[in-house]
């Protein structure tokens, strides 16, 4: 079994950029993933795991190659450790993974699909959060419109506590999401302040999709004008907006309760 033991080994440095470096990950088509559950949900949502890199001290060489016995096993020393883990509190193993495509036409979806799409979120916590309720509602798939940000970033993985790969997911551009809904027949919900109605008098027992904006700017006109009912959270306090996961979660799981869930 091969041993890792310096950080200035050209294969660990590899690795830093991929951490680091959206661009990295994008041309190598592959990113780290920290942490077993992590890895384990990577494996149950079909992702490729080409490399596992443990440390003895702990976690043992039999419970990583547990976790992708098809993969390459490297063991790796306390330096080398450190320099790649990205988690303060962690269990000693790390992957190199195979990114997947995230196109629309991969997504399978059911009869009566329920689907989140958010337009243009930037920070990974809420894009983490937003996954983490998604998986918590099982919706048939998560569409990020006009991505901010690289979803194999680790901070995203980090906060989606590896929702990520528990969720069918697919970027694309508003224009083409939208032409994606209306050929599927799914009916859209823009959650915006503009021509709303409260969200809890829709029916959204039938193929529908929850759309929801960024807290700063919300939902550009291209959605407002193109939905099948713009919706609102009725507020009672001074402001006029809350945190975005927040607001997706009443709306999907008011979905989720008119469907009998």
């Amino acid at each position: 079994m091969k041993q890792i033991t310096s950080i200035q080994n050209p294969f660990i440095k590899s690795l830093v950029l991929l951490q680091e470096k959206a661009k990295n990950r994008k041309q190598t088509g592959t990113f780290l993933i920290e942490g077993v559950r992590e890895i384990s949900l990577a494996v149950k949502g079909n992702y490729q795991i080409e490399t596992i890199l443990f440390f003895p001290e702990i976690c043992s060489e039999i419970e990583a190659r547990k976790l992708a016995p098809n993969a390459e096993l490297i063991e790796i020393n306390k330096d080398v450790f450190q320099k790649l883990s990205y988690r303060e509190t962690t269990e000693g193993v790390l992957a190199v993974a195979k990114s997947k495509s995230l196109q629309l036409s991969d997504l399978k979806l059911s009869a009566t699909p329920l689907i989140l799409v958010a337009e243009a979120p930037e920070k990974p916590g809420n894009i983490g959060a937003l996954l983490r309720t998604a998986d918590a509602a099982n919706l048939d798939a998560v569409i990020i419109a006009n991505p901010k940000s690289d979803l194999y970033n680790p901070n995203i993985i980090r906060s989606s506590v590896g929702c990520l790969f528990t969720n069918q997911i697919a970027t694309a551009t508003t224009a083409e999401i939208i032409s994606f809904l209306k050929e599927k027949n799914i009916n859209f919900y823009c959650a915006t302040l503009q021509n709303s109605t409260s969200y809890h008098t829709q029916d959204f027992t039938k193929p529908t999709a929850l759309v929801v904006g960024t807290e700063a700017t919300g939902l550009t006109q291209e959605w407002r004008d193109a939905a099948t009912q713009n919706i609102i959270i009725p507020m009672q306090g001074e402001i006029d907006s809350m945190n975005v996961s927040v607001a997706a979660a009443i709306l999907i799981f008011e979905a989720k309760r008119q469907r009998g869930f």
